[in-house]
């Protein structure tokens, strides 16, 4: 008799976030997880940064400009704190839907912001809580960054051993073998949207990217999840203030995906300007049989010839400590 594998329906959200606006972002987000429920997946993944959408203004301007817009201040406002009654609020939709979540967001920490992916299990618990590994160019003006920690695969019940990354962290090699041989099941690949810079930078448009989920899912002969995020009209109009810059974002910019871990398309792609969910039923026992022609950090390795260094500590910036006697008073006591 063989080994039952998991199979479930695991939902990719393709749509515009409620942008620079914490509230409506979490009232859209329970919205697609009620959603997801109804429509019978036990899995939903959601853009970068969909919480309160991707600072695309970055691209557009100076600092200077994003300041004296607003832009900035918003952003920080409208970032999500774990410790806040709208965390919360999503903790709890994810527990009534009874399904496993993986949010995208811009952490508020102190003075600090994040890109982060929340992990969340039908029980409403913290699975993780993961941040960006390196800020992509012009976003560590924003962001801070991650450590190696945050290069985790979860083993779930029902789910299978379940991974995210962020973006652009899918062109790094190292990373990405570190996510491998810890043998991930199912992966998030979460991307803000593909419309920026279009059709001048093929590097961000949604083909390269796109290419990059597929190479994941054969290389890590695993599912991929590719939530990608939308620019509305509206993200426009606000961020556009100049004509020229009409020619650096435009709307749409949707192409989520999910793939199989053979690399072949398992969901139809919507409309790059359409919102809704991308749907599929995964069956785990796929997995083995991708692996069995290649495994690159099983079989197919030669640790003799490379092999990966991976520092799994938490960075932590503040290192609490204690001398054993603290004042000469405390010696003088102990001394009578």
């Amino acid at each position: 008799m063989g080994i039952e594998h998991p199979k479930y329906r695991v939902a990719v959200v393709q749509a515009a976030p409620a942008w620079l606006d914490l509230d409506a972002s979490i009232a859209k987000s329970i919205a697609l997880i009620e959603e997801a429920a109804a429509k019978g997946a036990k899995l939903i993944a959601f853009p970068e940064a969909f919480i309160p959408g991707y600072p695309w203004y970055i691209w557009l301007d100076s600092p200077a400009w994003a300041i004296g817009r607003g832009f900035v201040q918003r952003y920080f406002d409208n970032s999500l704190s774990y410790d806040s009654p709208q965390a919360e609020q999503l903790r709890l939709a994810v527990k009534k839907a009874g399904m496993t979540a993986v949010l995208g967001l811009s952490e508020r920490d102190g003075g600090s912001l994040y890109l982060a992916q929340w992990l969340i299990g039908p029980d409403g618990e913290t699975i993780a809580k993961r941040r960006k590994l390196r800020p992509t160019h012009a976003e560590r003006t924003v962001y801070g960054e991650g450590d190696g920690s945050d290069l985790a695969v979860h083993d779930r019940p029902g789910i299978g051993r379940l991974g995210a990354l962020c973006c652009w962290e899918h062109l790094q090699p190292l990373s990405k073998y570190a996510m491998y041989a810890q043998n991930e099941q199912v992966h998030v690949a979460a991307w803000p949207s593909f419309s920026l810079y279009d059709p001048f930078a093929p590097a961000l448009g949604w083909e390269v990217n796109n290419a990059a989920s597929r190479v994941y899912a054969v290389e890590g002969s695993c599912f991929v999840l590719a939530p990608c995020a939308t620019v509305s009209q509206a993200m426009v109009d606000e961020m556009c203030d100049r004509e020229d810059k009409h020619a650096l974002l435009h709307v749409g910019g949707g192409h989520a995906a999910i793939y199989g871990p053979d690399g072949s398309s398992i969901a139809e792609k919507l409309p790059p300007d359409q919102e809704g969910l991308l749907l599929a039923d995964i069956d785990l026992g796929a997995i083995g049989i991708a692996k069995n022609a290649a495994d690159p950090a099983g079989h197919y390795s030669r640790p003799d010839v490379t092999r990966l260094l991976l520092n799994k500590k938490p960075s932590k910036r503040v290192e609490h400590f204690a001398l054993p006697l603290d004042s000469f008073e405390e010696i003088d006591a102990a001394a009578s």
